[in-house]
């Protein structure tokens, strides 16, 4: 190694340094830290995360029991393979009931913890979802129901709330509005979207946001705005993966996100956001055989297995090759907790809110 790499690693430790000791970073720094990563540098990071995050929760890992419950939608996100006008998806709906038996079969497999899922499907409206929402709060009640169902407007946030829900997942996707513009269609805004997030803190909620990985026309600059509003927003849990292309997308073509910097900008997060929750996410898992196990080792502490019926899991395809399609609910935990043992980490019963306030 030259005098000049030599020295450009210790300068971005120093950043690493920096981070984890003040949590902040100027938006040019990010951009240094990000463009400057070698496996030297992450695995300095990776170290750092780890420490930070067994200081806050210990090898504990939490699972989030994920019901998949309508592939319909609404929007046209170019990127999506649940777009509306993608006439090949195979649509369907869980009743009421299904939902419920999801939620029974994940508790008594030890989940604490219960991810409504879904495309913005009209079917469901406000009143329904809350019909749905307060059952689950009333069954379960030492559960945490956290729903993602897109953009709404406050009262129906407030609505839903009120009726039981504790969280809600809803990324950013990305922070800059031309970048935002390049994925979706005009009727979708990134400042909507950002609106939605403040609404629901606001209210009450833990909230989750996140972004893609090596999206399509995705810059540096973008990922370090990206990190800024992080900061700014600082949400409860924070949910990124790789971007993985679907072949009935016009992106069906394009490369997707990888792993190496998926993992490393996990570590940053990790040093940002010292309490914050951070999936290691199926996307992860679907483009490594290991991805989730290296998520963990790279800073994050949650896992989200499907408790969605196996009949419909292959039809909630937002990308290609999802892993998980085919398992059953217990399989499925129980192949993730002995993964998470072989990496030193335990899957805990638990709800594991967030220690970030």
């Amino acid at each position: 190694m030259s005098n000049y790499e030599t020295s450009q690693t210790s300068d971005l430790k120093e950043l690493i340094n920096k981070l984890r000791d003040t949590q902040t970073l100027s938006k040019n720094e990010w951009i240094r830290l990000i463009d400057g990563r070698t496996p030297e540098l992450a695995d300095y990071l990776f170290e750092n995360a780890r420490e930070v995050r067994i200081t806050h929760y210990g090898h504990n890992v939490y699972v989030r029991g994920l019901i998949e419950f309508t592939n319909y939608c609404r929007n046209d996100c170019y990127y999506c393979g649940i777009r509306k006008s993608n006439l090949n998806a195979h649509r369907y709906r869980l009743t009421k009931e299904e939902i419920l038996d999801c939620c029974r079969i994940g508790y008594e497999l030890g989940f604490r913890t219960f991810v409504l899922q879904g495309g913005e499907d009209g079917w469901f409206t406000v009143p329904r979802l809350a019909d749905i929402v307060s059952d689950i709060h009333k069954n379960w009640p030492d559960c945490a129901i956290t729903l993602s169902v897109g953009e709404m407007e406050h009262d129906a946030y407030q609505t839903l709330f009120d009726a039981g829900a504790d969280r809600y997942l809803l990324r950013h996707e990305t922070y800059d509005e031309a970048h935002y513009r390049m994925l979706h269609p005009a009727s979708l805004s990134a400042l909507h979207r950002q609106n939605c997030l403040w609404d629901l803190k606001s209210i009450g909620y833990q909230i989750g946001t996140g972004f893609m990985v090596g999206a399509p026309f995705q810059t540096t600059e973008n990922l370090a705005d990206d990190m800024l509003f992080l900061k700014e927003l600082n949400p409860h849990m924070v949910g990124i993966g790789p971007f993985i292309p679907h072949h009935d997308t016009q992106f069906a073509e394009e490369p997707a996100g990888t792993l190496e910097l998926t993992l490393y900008l996990l570590g940053l997060i990790r040093l940002m956001l010292p309490k914050v929750l951070l999936p290691a996410t199926t996307a992860l898992g679907t483009i490594s055989p290991t991805g989730r196990e290296q998520g963990i080792l790279a800073g994050a502490n949650v896992v989200m297995p499907n408790l969605s019926p196996t009949e419909v899991r292959k039809d909630y395809l937002l990308y290609d090759n999802k892993i998980c399609t085919g398992d059953e609910s217990a399989q499925c935990k129980n192949c993730l907790a002995q993964r998470m043992e072989s990496v030193g980490y335990h899957v805990v019963v638990d709800r594991g809110d967030s220690l970030n306030k």
